[in-house]
């Protein structure tokens, strides 16, 4: 009986234990919602599902005054997102949070209502609830969670923060949105000095206003990023995203890949926005942005008209064709006045006594319209010109035909990236381009009808002998190429062809003379010029016969030479592959030295992949077989070819595209040939191009195979990316190597790709290209595949790839080179292991 009787004791003891500890947590903690009825008083709160936010009354730092708000809830330091009461603080204690009979969300101290979210609904059964993005909700009980059925929601009454996937609002129609306002100061939450939002005015922009005046803005959206912030990159997987929603409506939102990072933007009391990120190992927030972070970000520094660069001294300048509107203050630093016309418009309906300078690399100026119907930029040209209020136009990527019709407010120029805006100015301040009047074009249209009319009658009588002369001419210039055909040697013996002490031939390739190639190339017109590169301007010509040719003309300011020129043309006149460039012919003739080429109508690939305009002809299928085919040609000089070549100077430029934009590899300047066994060599010149260079050859002169792998590995990921590694310029790295790394090793290999190719990728064959180009970048050459084993890497479906090292650029020991296997060319499993699947 004493047993059962303690049995029973023990039991209800440990009932009573359980129901006071579960009311002792849930009137510290409730779960993730209040419902109707309930009370969330003052230290009680509430946690997401998720345990990401939490919900309650807090002091903000050095007050006593309270507030209910929502705060992480792993963060360590207490980081408030959102404030209710931030208008109308709490004294002690006594804050109550609770749904009134009205269906509104209220915050009182007891006895007065102090935030309402002024909501009414006819339901009596309402629920609030916090989710794990931060966002407090209040809606039907069956609608819980809902976002798109809410009476009311946080993220659409932001205080100071803007989250990921919260929205932010605007409408054409209405104009500007100031949808975020800032403290009063670090430890008073009520609305401060500043607002963020946005103008959806040209294309929609992010402004920071001081109370009614700007004091910041990011720049015109161009659908992938905002064009005033150069550091700011496009993203495939996350970032910023518009969403069109009708009627003049639209919202931007904010998405990470790692959802389970806290990551904010937050506009500080003093007008400054950043974007942090929590560092859960040092617990501190890290700054990954910060706007306006120079004297140039901050609004109008240099007053309308005027430029603003931070690498000049002064840092103001006027735009060319304006003068400061008060020299004496400009001179001593005060640049508020801005800048005036030298030379006013002389517009008229056909907009002819006009012209338009071009300013690069700048912040688009603000207040700009859009020309929907114009879609080239000579068509936005015309339209500026025929209306004489125009000051300016741009043709911008992305959001198409710009102009400006009031002064040039807010203009930056960087030293990489921005965009380029033409300034409407008078026919005088344009220079050489637009010297002649009216009255001396029409008298120059007058004789030369005059002088037209006498040419055609002399033509006319002389027919019969000008046909003679142009048929003796064609005639020599034939015979010329006949000639030249047969001079293979003529202007070098076989001696002084021979390279770096092997023995070889003259080139078996025709030798043009200076005649053919100047009248081929209209005598080296500039129309004709297609590039410039180290050895000199390339020219495009047209020989007798109708064949296009490409003419790289030695310079002789060029940092290369003869011995280059002749290097190239031994070498690549005993070469005969499909992703080789094709050498037609050369010329040395006095101080002329030119190479002829056949004729690459694509141009390089630079001039596509680094370009905003052009990079979105280039989508995924192109993209891989140029990089197969750059593969295939590499193993082409390295192992399959007479001669092993080394290129040295494999880079984006050096690529050419012909018709079908198939890749050729061309200048061979630099080139080295390697003895049959030779692995490894030395040079005390070191050459090539900073960027693609690798580690060992740009230390130590040491190159080999490897070098050129590491260079193709650059390329590869240049590519993907369409981003040049020599410029990429991130927060969190310095070159494109880095960041392709932090983003391979973290599982975000997809966020590297180049947005304007994203619809047409495939994620598979992208993941294991940036894959292989991270092996072909390892530091150590004997840690890079052969090209052998890059190129079945690359088009094999089930490949088991070894795992790259991290790339830190480390000293470099000979000793690493020793390390390249013998008999290199063989795959083995340090390379690459292929599964092959056969059916059963």
């Amino acid at each position: 009986m004493g047993s059962s009787y303690r049995i029973h004791a023990s039991v209800h003891l440990c009932s009573f234990l359980l129901i006071f500890y579960a009311h002792h947590v849930f009137s510290q903690s409730t779960n993730d919602t209040i419902r109707q009825g309930q009370i969330i008083r003052d230290g009680q709160t509430i946690i997401s599902a998720g345990h990401n936010f939490v919900l309650g009354f807090f002091s903000p730092a050095n007050s006593s005054s309270r507030y209910a708000g929502v705060w992480y809830y792993r963060v360590t330091v207490q980081t408030v997102i959102w404030i209710a009461n931030r208008r109308n603080p709490i004294s002690g204690n006594s804050g109550v949070l609770r749904i009134g009979n009205d269906g509104s969300l209220l915050v009182s101290d007891g006895n007065n209502i102090v935030w309402s979210t002024n909501t009414s609904a006819a339901s009596t059964n309402l629920t609030a609830i916090l989710l794990d993005t931060g966002n407090l909700i209040l809606s039907r009980s069956e609608d819980v969670g809902d976002t798109s059925r809410a009476f009311w929601q946080s993220f659409n009454n932001p205080s100071d923060t803007f989250l990921p996937e919260m929205r932010a609002h605007m409408n054409v129609q209405t104009g500007e949105a100031r949808i975020f306002s800032s403290w009063r100061s670090v430890g008073d939450p009520s609305p401060g000095n500043y607002s963020m939002g946005l103008d959806p005015r040209g294309s929609p922009q992010i402004v920071i206003w001081e109370e009614s005046h700007r004091r910041w803005r990011s720049g015109h959206w161009n659908g992938l990023v905002f064009t005033g912030v150069p550091s700011m990159r496009a993203l495939y997987s996350y970032g910023y995203r518009l969403t069109d929603e009708g009627n003049g409506s639209m919202y931007f939102t904010y998405s990470t890949v790692n959802s389970s990072a806290s990551l904010r933007f937050m506009l500080r009391w003093d007008g400054i926005v950043e974007q942090l990120m929590w560092d859960e190992g040092q617990e501190v927030w890290n700054v990954l942005l910060s706007q306006p972070s120079s004297e140039c970000e901050v609004y109008n520094k240099c007053g309308n008209f005027g430029l603003c660069n931070m690498m000049h001294s002064p840092i103001c300048s006027c735009i060319e064709g304006f003068e400061p509107r008060y020299g004496d203050q400009w001179s001593k630093g005060n640049w508020s006045g801005g800048c005036v016309r030298r030379t006013a418009l002389h517009c008229d309906r056909n907009g002819t006594d006009d012209g338009f300078m071009e300013v690069i690399r700048v912040k688009l100026p603000d207040f700009a319209d859009t020309i929907v119907a114009e879609n080239t930029s000579r068509g936005c040209e015309g339209v500026c010109l025929r209306n004489c209020s125009c000051n300016a136009y741009a043709f911008v990527s992305g959001i198409g035909c710009m102009t400006w019709s009031g002064d040039l407010v807010d203009i930056e120029q960087f030293e990489e990236g921005g965009k380029t805006v033409y300034a409407r100015l008078a026919e005088s301040e344009l220079g050489n381009k637009r010297k002649l009047s009216r009255l001396a074009i029409i008298v120059i249209t007058v004789v030369g009808t005059i002088l037209l009319g006498f040419a055609m009658l002399t033509v006319w009588r002389f027919r019969g002998k000008l046909k003679d002369s142009w048929r003796r001419k064609e005639n020599l210039l034939i015979s010329d190429m006949s000639r030249s055909r047969e001079l293979s040697t003529d202007c070098s013996g076989q001696n002084e062809l021979a390279i770096e002490g092997k023995d070889g031939n003259a080139p078996q390739v025709p030798l043009f003379s200076f005649n053919v190639i100047a009248v081929s190339t209209n005598y080296f017109e500039n129309k004709n010029k297609l590039g410039q590169g180290g050895f000199g301007p390339v020219y495009k010509g047209t020989l007798p016969g109708g064949e296009e040719i490409a003419v790289k003309r030695l310079s002789k300011w060029s940092g290369q030479g003869l011995e280059e020129l002749k290097n190239e043309l031994v070498l690549i006149a005993k070469l005969q592959h499909r992703n080789l460039v094709r050498l037609l012919g050369y010329c040395i003739e006095g101080e002329e030295k030119s190479l002829i080429y056949e004729y690459m109508p694509n141009k390089s690939l630079d001039s596509f992949l680094f370009d905003e305009a052009k990079k979105s002809e280039l989508d995924w299928s192109k993209r891989f077989i140029i990089i197969e085919g750059i593969a295939r040609g590499l193993l082409y000089l390295h192992r399959d070819s007479r001669l092993r070549i080394i290129h040295r100077d494999l880079k984006a430029s050096n690529i050419l595209l012909d018709e079908d934009m198939n890749p050729k590899i061309s200048d061979f300047g630099m080139a080295r040939i390697f003895g049959g066994n030779q692995k490894e060599a030395n040079t005390n010149r070191v050459v090539g191009t900073y960027g693609y260079m690798s580690p060992e050859y740009a230390m130590e002169g040491l190159f080999s195979v490897k070098s050129d792998v590491y260079s193709f590995g650059v390329l590869l990921l240049e590519i993907v990316s369409g981003q040049r590694n020599t410029s990429f310029r991130s927060p969190e790295c310095s070159n494109l190597i880095r960041h392709a790394w932090n983003l391979w090793s973290e599982g975000r290999a997809m966020e590297l790709i180049d947005p304007s190719m994203a619809s047409s990728c495939l994620p598979k064959e992208v993941i294991q290209c940036i894959h292989v180009g991270m092996l072909c970048v390892q530091v150590s050459a004997v840690h890079r595949p052969t090209v052998s084993s890059v190129l079945l890497m690359l088009e094999s479906e089930n490949a088991s790839l070894p795992i790259p090292r991290q790339p830190d650029i480390t000293s470099m020991n000979s000793s690493d080179m020793e390390s390249i296997m013998q008999g290199n060319e063989n795959v083995s499993s340090t390379d690459v292991t292929v599964t092959q699947v056969d059916g059963r």
